[in-house]
């Protein structure tokens, strides 16, 4: 259970950090400048296309290795939420980037004989109706994330896989691994359930 709320932690920190960072992300690719774009292009590849764990490793040691700062136990924390944070921004910004692509031009246009300026356009008619497209896309990135929480152990972070591991070599017992994967269970169908009602919500064809 004290593992459980580590995990809980690093899910919630992650989200609250990696769902709005996506979309400045998303906005700098989609951007006219080349430059902005291919920045934000490379950032995107390299987070998507190098494993979480080796991510999570990277920003620890870091500090340390890059710099010369000596860091203590508690950045192990700190080093998982950055890791976690930058990577699923970078798949949101992809799932933001398909959704705005998926408006139809004529909605700027009418936006545009309205009077709207382009911010209002994009805040208010845009952005909503990219929020509904994206939500089953975002869903699955949600539950993902629930299951790479347990990656964390790479830099030694005590969350309910790494306690679990550890309680079930000292017992010589898979229950504590047994026990740990109900959890995540339960936790994931509570996160399908939420994000379920959220769609639901946001259902504009329901009669």
């Amino acid at each position: 259970m004290g593992g459980m709320g580590v995990t809980v932690s690093i899910f919630v920190l992650t989200l609250l950090f990696s769902i709005p960072l996506g979309l400045p992300v998303s906005l700098a690719r989609m951007s006219k400048s080349k430059v902005v774009s291919a920045i934000a292009g490379v950032y995107i590849s390299i987070m998507r296309g190098t494993p979480l764990m080796l991510q999570i490793i990277v920003i620890y040691f870091l500090p340390f290795y890059g710099f010369g700062i000596n860091v203590t136990s508690g950045y192990r924390f700190v080093a998982v939420i950055i890791a976690f944070s930058l990577n699923y921004a970078a798949y949101f910004a992809e799932i933001y980037r398909s959704g705005i692509q998926s408006v139809p031009k004529g909605q700027y246009e009418a936006a545009q004989i309205l009077g709207y300026s382009k911010t209002q356009t994009f805040v208010r008619i845009i952005m909503p109706q990219m929020f509904k497209r994206v939500l089953p896309a975002m869903t699955n990135e949600i539950i993902t994330l629930v299951k790479d929480t347990s990656l964390s152990f790479a830099i030694a972070t005590a969350e309910m896989f790494t306690i679990a591991k550890q309680i079930a070599a000292k017992q010589a017992s898979l229950m504590p691994l047994m026990a740990a994967g109900i959890f995540y269970y339960v936790f994931n169908l509570l996160v399908a359930w939420v994000c379920k009602k959220v769609e639901k919500h946001y259902d504009y064809y329901k009669i």
